[in-house]
């Protein structure tokens, strides 16, 4: 059965990386000793060593070790033999470029449905949707897909911004960028504000945290949704 927390970022104003998380993932990755961290997204233009070093600095709060995918020579193993995978943020082009240069793709699919734990945040969660085509990134380099991994049966926005009344700045908002997405694709968008994630056991898919979230759908007006809402038939 798979268990996922799919968070919309991995740090809060004024707060250290996964601070906000660390409860719930004290409790998620109860009985875990080992996190296999996928670091590709390479926020900054980081290196997979130090974005590691950053991840393992955190963890090592509830006493759990992190490698890097990077590191093994073998990676599908790596994945198959994991008891859990956190997949970090940053740029979600990038990111999905790597897991099909090393194909990727297949063994954490077959790994999360056979019960290995995942932990997405920002890039990490972008990708657990059908598409990773709601990003906020920066086209940076050309994935040959942006088929994602489908763990929920929608698309994700991660770091999701209401738009400023009084800001003067005349782009477009998140809002409008779902709405263009939806004149060609018809699959719903959860617009996650950050401090929120959404947890998923099995088929249940529910929304955690303190702030509501924004489901939207191709030819309707876009719905606030609360903490706790059972999203399981949203599709």
């Amino acid at each position: 059965m798979k268990k996922l927390i799919i968070a919309s970022t991995s740090t809060l104003y004024n707060g250290s990386y996964l601070e906000y998380l660390m409860p719930e993932l004290q409790q998620f990755f109860n009985g875990i000793k080992k996190i296999l961290f996928i670091p590709y997204a390479r926020p900054g233009g980081i290196s997979h060593d130090d974005y590691t070093a950053k991840v393992q600095n955190a963890f090592s709060n509830i006493g759990i070790e992190v490698t890097g995918l990077h590191s093994f020579e073998d990676k599908h193993k790596a994945i198959a033999e994991a008891q859990a995978i956190f997949t970090g943020g940053g740029n979600t082009f990038l990111l999905v470029q790597q897991l099909y240069r090393f194909d990727l793709i297949g063994s954490i699919k077959k790994a999360v449905e056979q019960g290995t734990l995942y932990l997405g945040t920002s890039a990490g969660s972008n990708i657990t949707g059908l598409t990773m085509e709601t990003t906020n990134d920066m086209p940076i380099v050309y994935p040959p897909s942006f088929k994602t991994l489908g763990f929920v049966p929608f698309n994700i926005n991660p770091h999701y911004l209401d738009p400023d009344p009084g800001s003067q700045h005349m782009g477009e908002t998140r809002e409008t960028r779902i709405n263009e997405f939806h004149q060609f694709n018809s699959q719903p968008v959860i617009g996650l504000r950050e401090g929120s994630w959404l947890e998923v056991t099995g088929d249940t898919i529910i929304l955690k945290g303190m702030l509501n979230a924004r489901v939207f759908k191709a030819g309707k007006n876009p719905e606030e949704i609360v903490p706790l809402t059972d999203l399981s038939d949203l599709k």
